[in-house]
């Protein structure tokens, strides 16, 4: 069986195509939308509670891509989904850019937002079944940092063409072209085996306090990813250009993200969930208390960039480790949840910003991330328990 295991050189490859689909996918295609919130909402007139409807679009794409990613990875394997995702964040980046109305924005935002759903499973499809175990984690959780690798990107791109927004998603759609590609031609097959044992129950221990978890979580990061641009140009009265910064920095320390899987095998996973969380509350509520320091701004964002990927690549560990057996499933009921709780918190925190303020809405998303320490991961997916 050893040799079903992809080669160092091959895993490398895989890797490298993976950070770039999840950067094309998550970090340009889907979450560079809060960076143009301020933008969108000038131009198309939006108030708070629809510009976090259209985000909340995002998230029910998402939500109905990884349904059927997660269906169909383990079917026709993960190369063409994998594709399939690339070739999504294309169609969508590229109907924002040429968005002649709200409601074309819209649809491309839940375009763009599907392809993320679509990447996720089967990219841990192909790790789990191609990259040897003590690799696992590891590479799982620098894949999963693509996220923070597309938002550095997508900060530049904003600040070279000065506001002019339709030229950034049109270079969006180009990049999100180049990740299709790269996961034709990386991205290995690595269907799922036939099992000839009887079968197993559809939700393994764990699966619950999993999903809750990923839900949690999502409702209270809405708050930064959607609305955090605004808050700093609103609320702290900072010019484009210096939040942008802030957004670059949030990417850049994203990719710290990236150390989840060792985190994970120093600490296990309830003391690296509950820490990350603390940590991402206090970054959500520094940020609603001073808006409009730019010292708050960067350190903020950049905790929060961090902490945040670091979270999901907890999520990710402990998905696979739940769903052993089907590690594209695990994924896709974690990050199923996460989206869930996306697409109610986005627009909920909007509204409660129109009704009241901006920073209050921060504020509560700030509690809401406490509550989330409260779930914890089971015994038996503690490291070493269920080891892949």
């Amino acid at each position: 069986m050893a040799d079903r295991y992809l080669t160092t050189r091959r895993t490398v490859v895989l890797a490298a195509a993976g950070i770039w689909l999840i950067a094309a996918t998550y970090g340009l295609a889907r979450f560079a939308y809060g960076l143009f919130v301020p933008a969108f909402r000038a131009d198309f007139s939006l108030d708070g509670a629809t510009a976090g409807l259209i985000a909340s679009l995002s998230y029910l794409a998402y939500c109905g891509g990884i349904v059927v990613a997660t269906v169909l990875s383990p079917r026709v394997g993960a190369r063409l989904i994998a594709a399939l995702a690339g070739v999504l964040a294309t169609v969508g980046t590229a109907a924002i850019a040429a968005a002649p109305d709200a409601g074309t924005l819209a649809l491309g935002v839940a375009l763009a937002g599907s392809s993320t759903g679509v990447a996720s499973p089967p990219l841990a499809q192909a790790i789990g079944r191609s990259v040897k175990p003590g690799r696992r984690d590891r590479v799982q959780t620098v894949v999963n940092a693509g996220t923070g690798l597309g938002v550095v990107v997508s900060g530049p791109v904003a600040l070279l063409v000065q506001g002019d927004w339709r030229w950034a998603w049109a270079a969006f759609a180009v990049l999100s072209v180049v990740a299709a590609i790269a996961a034709a031609i990386s991205v290995p097959t690595a269907r799922a085996e036939r099992s000839a044992g009887p079968p197993r129950r559809r939700l393994p221990a764990g699966a619950g306090a999993l999903t809750v978890a990923a839900a949690v979580m999502g409702v209270a990061t809405a708050a930064v990813w959607t609305f955090g641009q605004d808050l700093l140009q609103t609320a702290g009265g900072q010019a484009s250009d210096a939040s942008t910064w802030a957004w670059i920095v949030l990417g850049a320390c994203g990719l710290l993200g990236a150390g989840a899987g060792d985190l994970v095998s120093r600490w296990g996973l309830g003391p690296a969930w509950r820490v990350l969380l603390l940590v991402a509350a206090a970054t959500t509520a520094a940020l609603a208390a001073w808006p409009g320091s730019p010292v708050v701004a960067i350190g903020a964002s950049g905790a929060f960039g961090a902490v945040y990927i670091g979270l999901t690549g907890i999520l990710l560990i402990w998905s696979t480790r739940v769903f052993e057996e089907r590690p594209s499933t695990g994924v896709g009921v974690a990050f199923l949840a996460l989206a869930v709780g996306q697409a109610l918190g986005a627009p909920l925190l909007g509204a409660l910003a129109d009704v009241a303020d901006l920073r209050l809405a921060f504020v509560a998303a700030a509690l809401v991330t406490l509550a989330a320490c409260a779930v914890r991961p089971p015994r038996d997916a503690l490291p070493g328990a269920a080891a892949g």
